[in-house]
């Protein structure tokens, strides 16, 4: 996925380029006034997914800033429910002022308009992209005592033997369930997979080698391979994770240009002006390189992206007809 890995790459270089770009372009006096008066009222962050989880430390660390830089009143919201899809829905269908913002993923962008087969929005259509925020990669994880090393190690113990090792996963048609199809279908091998409700009771079964292989995001798993439980085969990104740089990646495992990762950024209701998309973007990017901001986010196991609005469209309509091309090929569903 090249627009986002060229992002991560070049981060503070392009973040720069573009604040003193925004800063310097002369705009249009009616643009000028929308953004002058932009905002005057609090602004309210849709996170489509309950407090405490990784989405909503993202999106409350990048409130917190924007609050703080610029002296706005930023409200997150959570609004959980179907796989992320109502929060997205409620602020597709908020009015297109600026004043409503929602959080989202890889999960409800780009996945669910293809597992969900009556999803009430198109994110194509009923929102328009403001700033990237950051990226988290998949990672296939063992318990510690296992004997597998590495990827390569569990190919060679599953080739020829279809479901000879477990594979857990939480929730049907989620990154981690579709990034281990992608890895079997590239390695030629069939695991037996095993989908949980929640995190909590597969690091349980996981741990206690219950399950052989785990494949979550790197914060679900960070702690427990940090105090030894854990320890990590293989990771899903185009490069290796600041927090776990002895860990190879599925592309330097010879599975050339493999890539599968949770992307997070904030969108807007379609027909938001594009003076105060332009704002909020400056604004995103100017939080993001903060370094607390950074370190934070890179602390859990992200990367931080930013850019420009344009750039996160252009991911966007990358990345809908290649992860429906994904689902359809995994077989995932809802059942």
């Amino acid at each position: 996925m090249p627009v986002l890995s060229s992002l991560s790459r070049s981060f503070s270089a392009q973040l720069c380029a573009a604040l003193l770009g925004l800063a310097s372009a002369a705009m249009p006096t009616g643009a000028a006034l929308a953004q002058a008066a932009y905002p005057a009222k609090p602004i309210r962050l849709i996170v489509p997914f309950p407090p405490g989880g990784g989405t909503d430390m993202i999106a409350r660390t990048v409130a917190q800033k924007l609050a703080d830089q610029n002296k706005w009143n930023v409200i997150v919201d959570n609004r959980p429910g179907a796989g992320g899809n109502l929060g997205v829905d409620a602020a597709a269908k908020s009015p297109a002022d600026g004043y409503t913002l929602v959080m989202g993923q890889t999960s409800n962008l780009a996945i669910n308009p293809t597992l969900y087969p009556k999803l009430p929005y198109d994110p194509l259509k009923d929102l328009v992209p403001v700033a990237l925020v950051s990226s988290s990669p998949i990672v296939m994880a063992a318990p510690a005592n296992s004997p597998f090393k590495t990827f390569a190690d569990v190919v060679a113990a599953s080739k020829g033997k279809p479901d000879a090792l477990t594979l857990g996963y939480s929730g049907n048609g989620t990154v981690a369930h579709l990034a281990g199809e992608l890895a079997e279908n590239a390695a030629g091998i069939q695991l037996r997979h095993i989908p949980y409700k929640g995190a909590a009771q597969a690091m349980t079964d996981l741990v206690g080698g219950q399950i052989d292989l785990y494949m979550s995001s790197v914060p679900t798993l960070l702690g427990q391979v940090r105090n030894g439980k854990l320890k990590v085969l293989a990771i899903t990104s185009a490069k290796r994770s600041s927090q776990l740089p002895d860990v190879p990646t599925l592309a330097e495992s010879g599975y050339k240009g493999f890539e599968a990762v949770t992307w997070f950024g904030i969108l807007a209701p379609a027909g938001t002006p594009a003076p105060i998309v332009a704002q909020l973007n400056k604004a995103i990017n100017a939080a993001l390189l903060q370094p607390e901001v950074a370190d934070k986010l890179r602390s859990e196991g992200g990367d931080v992206l930013g850019g420009s609005a344009e750039q996160f469209g252009q991911l966007l309509r990358a990345e809908v007809p290649r992860w429906a091309r994904i689902v359809k090929d995994s077989g995932a569903s809802l059942d």
